[in-house]
C-alpha cells in the first residue's frame, strides 16, 4: 500500500456517492490495522461542497472529483484490495487540504 493510492470504495452504503477512496496515511504507520482515507465524489454531484482549499477538484480517470477532506476516516486495511490508480501527482494539493482542515491555514 502506498500513500495516495486510489481504491474503489468498499462500502455498499456510501459507494454510490463516493465511488473512490484515497489512502492518505504515511507508510511509517504501516503496522496499524487501519488506513486513513479520504473519499472522492463527483464534482457535479455536490457543488455546494466546493470549497477550493478544503475540497480541491481532482482529475481521476478523465473525470473531475472533489477530494472530500472533511470526511477523513479510517478503514480496516483488509477492506482495501488492489489499488486502481494513484494521486501522487496531486500530493501537494491533497496535503494542503488536510493541513487546512486541521490548522485552518
Amino acid at each position: 500500500m502506498h500513500q495516495f493510492d486510489v481504491y474503489k470504495n468498499p462500502s455498499t452504503k456510501t459507494s454510490e456517492k463516493y465511488p473512490y477512496i484515497v489512502d492518505v496515511q504515511n507508510n511509517v504507520l504501516q503496522h496499524l490495522a487501519t488506513r486513513l482515507v479520504v473519499p472522492l465524489t463527483s464534482s457535479t454531484a455536490r457543488p455546494n461542497m466546493l470549497f477550493r482549499k478544503l475540497t480541491p477538484i481532482i482529475e481521476f480517470r478523465e473525470q473531475s472529483y472533489l477530494f472530500v477532506t472533511q470526511q477523513l476516516t479510517a478503514v480496516p486495511i483488509d477492506s482495501l484490495h488492489s489499488p486502481i490508480g494513484s494521486l501522487i501527482s496531486c500530493r501537494a494539493r491533497l496535503v494542503d487540504a488536510i493541513d487546512f482542515a486541521i490548522t485552518g491555514v
